[in-house]
């Protein structure tokens, strides 16, 4: 990992004084008149309209337009179990995200809590506020059982960033690399290393979208039904995936195959094994904040490679899909997230690329490209319209 310069870290540090965020009035009050309004005795107003038509809290409170951004610190991207409160810092910058790219509010809740039940029934007690929650940096294997239970009891969209955010952007990538190298995602062979929330949802969404040739890795190699000691998430993975039974670290199972998709740590891949790929290979080491291996390492190994920072082509960022995605969902009053609204999000991401513009390079539209967020929305609004709830969509 690079060491910050204390220079640099002081200039860090003054960014995030005071906090990243603040709360702000739409109607400013400058007189008796409006206070008034604003306040009492107008508001008795609104209170009691709503009590009578509670969906009107969607029109005429923060209640249509807030996420709440949930978690408990304990997968705090690139640091780990931190807790709740040293992962403020980053569930602030998710809000600004939402706020810059997506004009969606967001807040911050921590969770001073690691038990599954506690957090899905506070989250149950807090969710009338909110018109959305997102999950982040919560922990494999409880992430997916609190998502799963907040999802069935729950009438407003959930969203797990680091599973589906990741797998949205990924798949949004790969769609574009696979242009780039003539390839199609049903007869390439995949390669997943990292089983935990992200490298899940990334599975799904791929098999969902059509590939047929995945393997999982975990930190004991590759993942395959009767492996001993899998946990009833990576169990069922292991039935859907790696058919031929490949066993090894992932070093060894690489050869032949034409896509390395890394969510997992830093250097776990070594230059001989991306070799040992297919012509026209594609990587994805997406390990933040150091890479599974450098893309200097590979230049002239891998035909189109990406990672997960900034100061590399191709950065595979979350940004691209979180604040669209709500955005839309809201637009359309979804009740769900749904793997259709996922895959018509990864398909408009992938668009923002032009086909002229593709190269090995250029596969994924700039984190600051505001339309992205637009065109996500808009991708969303129209899938939920199209689809529901149902789990039986056309491959977008």
């Amino acid at each position: 990992m690079q060491k910050v310069k204390e220079s640099d870290l002081d200039e860090i540090l003054a960014v995030h004084e005071g906090g990243k965020i603040n709360v702000a009035s739409n109607a400013p009050i400058k007189d008796c008149d409006t206070l008034s309004r604003v306040y009492t005795p107008g508001v008795a107003r609104v209170c009691k309209a709503i009590e009578a038509e509670p969906a009107l809290a969607q029109k005429y409170t923060i209640a249509g337009n807030t996420v709440a951004i949930v978690t408990d610190g304990t997968a705090v991207l690139g640091l780990g179990d931190i807790g709740p409160l040293a992962g403020l810092p980053v569930m602030e910058g998710k809000a600004a995200l939402f706020r810059e790219f997506g004009g969606v509010n967001a807040f911050p809740v921590l969770l001073n809590t690691k038990d599954t039940d506690k957090i899905v029934e506070t989250i149950l007690h807090i969710a009338p506020t909110f018109a959305g929650i997102n999950l982040e940096d919560i922990s494999a294997p409880r992430c997916f059982e609190i998502e799963r239970r907040l999802k069935a009891r729950l009438n407003i969209p959930v969203f797990h960033d680091d599973q589906h955010g990741t797998a949205v952007v990924t798949l949004a990538g790969l769609l574009n690399a696979l242009k780039v190298v003539n390839k199609t995602i049903e007869k390439v062979k995949i390669v997943i290393n990292g089983a935990g929330a992200a490298g899940v949802a990334i599975a799904r969404l791929l098999l969902t979208f059509g590939a047929r040739q995945i393997t999982l890795c975990d930190r004991e190699g590759a993942i395959y039904a009767g492996r001993a000691g899998l946990n009833p998430e990576k169990t069922v993975m292991a039935g859907l995936t790696n058919q031929e039974k490949l066993s090894g670290p992932v070093h060894e199972i690489l050869a032949g195959q034409d896509v390395f998709i890394g969510v997992s740590a830093r250097d776990v891949l070594t230059p001989a094994a991306v070799e040992s790929m297919n012509e026209g290979s594609i990587v994805f080491a997406m390990a933040n904040p150091d890479p599974e291996i450098r893309p200097e390492l590979i230049a002239g190994a891998a035909a189109v490679i990406a990672t997960g920072r900034s100061d590399y082509p191709n950065q595979i960022n979350n940004v691209l899909c979180f604040p669209g995605m709500f955005k839309g969902a809201f637009a359309a009053r979804a009740t769900d997230i749904t793997q259709a609204m996922c895959l018509a999000a990864a398909r408009a991401i992938a668009d923002c690329v032009a086909a002229k513009d593709l190269r090995p390079d250029n596969i994924i539209p700039s984190v600051f490209d505001k339309n992205v967020a637009e065109h996500v929305a808009q991708a969303v609004a129209e899938a939920w319209r199209k689809y529901g709830k149902s789990d039986q969509v056309d491959v977008l």
